[in-house]
């Protein structure tokens, strides 16, 4: 149960991070949004989605010496 408490915000974060540097990169989101076309955000994306695959690789690690 801990595990999946780790996986599931990690998993949001990497839908996150895609979604913020897809805005930055102007192929999503409405035009008028700050974050659109910004590169700011495609880098703030990129280190979101980061962040997010690091809790993930923990909970699996968790999940996985759980089992042994």
């Amino acid at each position: 149960m801990g595990s999946i408490a780790i996986v599931i915000p990690g998993i949001i974060l990497v839908i996150f991070g895609i979604i913020f540097s897809f805005q930055g990169q102007g192929m999503v989101g409405p035009e008028s949004s700050f974050m659109y076309q910004n590169e700011d955000w495609i880098d703030y994306g990129i280190v979101i989605s980061m962040i997010g695959v690091i809790l993930i690789l923990i909970g699996y690690v968790i999940e996985k010496k759980r089992q042994t």
